[in-house]
């Protein structure tokens, strides 16, 4: 289940992470790189956005989505 972006949890961030379908495995490495890089930079504006909670903060998970992959390729 998605979550709303929560600026006080953003600030205990300590690792990021990125799931994406099975349809972008044929994209390159280095583009795949470049678009979690883009998506970490404004999690606000992420689609599907979860914060797991760990030992020393949180784990900001983005569930790629079209949606996504639209507003960052522009």
């Amino acid at each position: 289940m998605a979550d709303a972006f929560d600026p006080y949890r953003e600030a205990l961030v300590v690792e990021v992470q990125t799931d994406w379908s099975e349809e972008y495995d044929d994209w390159e490495p280095s583009e795949i790189a470049r678009v979690e890089r883009l998506l970490h930079e404004h999690p606000e504006q992420a689609a599907h956005l979860e914060y797991i909670r760990t030992h020393t903060g949180f784990c900001r998970k983005i569930v790629v989505t079209p949606e996504d992959i639209q507003r960052v390729a522009s």
